[in-house]
């Protein structure tokens, strides 16, 4: 059966990643800076993203002075992006540099966006990583892995921009304005842009092609966890033109999101500690459910996701029901302490009968979590290796011409 990629159909909606609540406390070391963002710390859910009891979400700029000062020339602009504006009726905000700024108005900071970057970030990071560790006793039926991910995109901002614009121009408070608005992150980026990190970038770095993988992720609702979301990974046995599936897993756990607005790059970043939970030992009854529903889909290019079922075939019994699917096709790039995964991604959410497609780039970044999980663990190691990995992020992964204004 002929595959059209998702980067070539017609629908251009783009994917964005939900808000969750902060922290009401700053660590000590931040509290000096305004431009992170102090809310409640409780879990929460949206749609179905979860998180963890004591999850951490934050955003900050860099491109401040050493008096974390937004400069004059940083502004609040709207941007049209057709899927989120259906959403939520309006049009989000980015910020923006409204002219390049040259001689005694260039802002100026005597230390390097990666060393910013890592001071704000390590203590909510070891923080969270004591929280998974405390997590991980599961039951035998489940298998608990940590994941830190590196994403690129735009933070979008929504709410109250004339306020946060006000303040803007009053300088540092800006910072607080702008963290309590609702902001979520736009992951979907132009394929020039893909194609130049896979072929150009990644390479001259050290990054070295592992594989490409073509997956269908079949997502199930369960009544037994209304919390939670099943992901059946499936590949296509192409002889039977059917689904094989050979991993069922969980919602992932965000325990950290932070949010950095770069404000001298054209891509934002968010780093993301998640702990994903595998099904390992479902009961017979319970697999054979979910196999009927896996059997039963019907491969078909032509429809967003690549799945389709006939009438009534979405639901097993009373427990099991058919609520989205994923077709992802994704190259997976590596160095010893780094993963970077491309992927073309094509979306289909059968609650709300509404798709999207969205080509996206992350890093995984191993080694971090690897050092995380000994049994004493050295935090001078950590932060030598996050504020390496911040380096080598800035530098070459948030660079995109002509990106959201």
């Amino acid at each position: 059966m002929a595959y059209v990629p998702p980067h070539k159909r017609h629908n251009k909606d783009k994917d964005k990643d939900a808000q969750l609540p902060s922290p009401q406390l700053l660590p000590p070391h931040l509290k000096k800076n305004p431009s992170l963002n102090p809310q409640n710390s409780y879990a929460t859910r949206s749609g179905k993203i979860i998180y963890a009891e004591k999850a951490i979400s934050r955003w900050f700029a860099v491109g401040l002075d050493d008096n974390s000062q937004l400069p004059p020339s940083v502004q609040l602009r709207p941007v049209s992006l057709e899927s989120i504006e259906r959403k939520i009726g309006e049009k989000p905000l980015v910020l923006v540099q409204s002219c390049q700024l040259t001689g005694d108005s260039a802002v100026t900071c005597t230390r390097s966006p990666a060393e910013i970057i890592a001071e704000n970030v390590l203590q909510d990071l070891l923080s969270s990583f004591e929280n998974v560790r405390s997590q991980m006793q599961v039951p035998p039926s489940e298998e608990v892995k940590p994941t830190l991910v590196a994403r690129f995109g735009k933070v979008l901002f929504h709410g109250r921009p004339f306020a946060a614009q006000e303040a803007m121009q009053k300088g540092f408070a800006a910072g607080i304005k702008l963290g309590h608005l609702k902001r979520s992150f736009y992951t979907n980026i132009p394929t020039l842009y893909m194609e130049k990190l896979t072929s150009e970038d990644s390479p001259k770095i050290g990054f070295d092609f592992e594989e490409e993988k073509d997956v269908f992720h079949v997502k199930l609702s369960d009544a037994n966890r209304p919390d939670a979301t099943i992901s059946c990974k499936c590949r296509v046995i192409e002889e039977h033109k059917r689904l094989q599936m050979y991993k069922i897993e969980l919602n992932q756990v965000r325990h950290m999101v932070t949010d950095v607005s770069s404000l001298s790059k054209n891509l934002d970043l968010r780093l993301m500690l998640c702990s994903k939970r595998i099904l390992t030992a479902l009961r017979d009854d319970e697999m054979q459910c979910i196999q009927d529903l896996i059997h039963s889909a019907i491969l078909d290019p032509n429809v967003k996701g690549g799945l389709r079922w006939t009438l009534g075939k979405t639901s097993s019994g009373d427990r099991f029901s058919v609520v989205g699917v994923w077709h992802t096709i994704t190259k997976a790039y590596r160095t010893p302490s780094l993963r970077l995964k491309v992927r073309h991604a094509d979306r289909f959410d059968f609650r709300i009968s509404t798709g999207e497609t969205a080509s996206e780039a992350y890093l995984k970044l191993k080694g971090i979590v690897s050092e995380s999980q000994v049994e004493k663990v050295d935090i001078s190691l950590i932060s030598k290796m996050l504020e390496q990995e911040l380096r080598l992020i800035w530098d070459h992964f948030l660079n995109c011409v002509h990106y959201l204004g």
